[in-house]
């Protein structure tokens, strides 16, 4: 079985990390800071390079916190440090995108085109120079918010399955199907 919760969280020389007597955790870095409440439960505790999440009892519930209030963590660590990036591509005729007064301004083949206002949190922005497709890039600290705000993108015009046309991430294999043929 794996023990992912058992493994200690480095701490880089940049990080500084806090927990409260609510067990909300605060990590801050060059990059910037997130905070995130862990369960009451589970116990955070802090060396001086690194970090260890321990869970009170062998109860199937404390296990699995244990499990995900490390990795919440290690997210975090790696958030104000590095950050996340996501990549999506826009392919079709037609299809393009570009940045304007700060929003994301896509053309999808509908008849408007859709602006895509970014939380501040979260920065977008467009290369043009690759190929013919456009290549929306997403940036932040906070992974869970960069995934969903380029779910939320590929989701104004998923991949069709035919064509392949629409908004997909730049490592998405989609999958054609074979379309109509001719009766004779």
């Amino acid at each position: 079985m794996a023990r992912i919760g058992d493994n200690p969280i480095p701490l880089g020389d940049e990080v500084t990390i806090s927990v409260d007597d609510q067990n909300v955790v605060t990590v801050e870095g060059p990059k910037g800071t997130l905070t995130e409440q862990i369960d009451p439960e589970m116990i955070v505790e802090i060396a001086d390079d690194h970090a260890v999440v321990q869970r009170p009892t062998d109860q199937k519930r404390h296990r699995s916190l244990h499990g995900l209030s490390r990795s919440l963590i290690v997210n975090m660590v790696e958030g104000v440090t590095e950050g996340y990036e996501k990549e999506l591509k826009i392919i079709g005729v037609g299809y393009r995108a570009q940045m304007s007064d700060g929003a994301l301004e896509i053309a999808l083949g509908y008849s408007h085109p859709i602006y895509f206002l970014p939380p501040s949190d979260v920065s977008v922005s467009v290369d043009s120079d690759r190929g013919q497709d456009d290549i929306i890039t997403v940036e932040g600290v906070d992974k869970e918010l960069v995934g969903q705000v380029a779910a939320k993108i590929r989701s104004l015009r998923p991949p069709e399955p035919y064509k392949g046309k629409g908004v997909r991430y730049v490592d998405e294999h989609v999958s054609l199907k074979a379309g109509k043929t001719a009766a004779r």
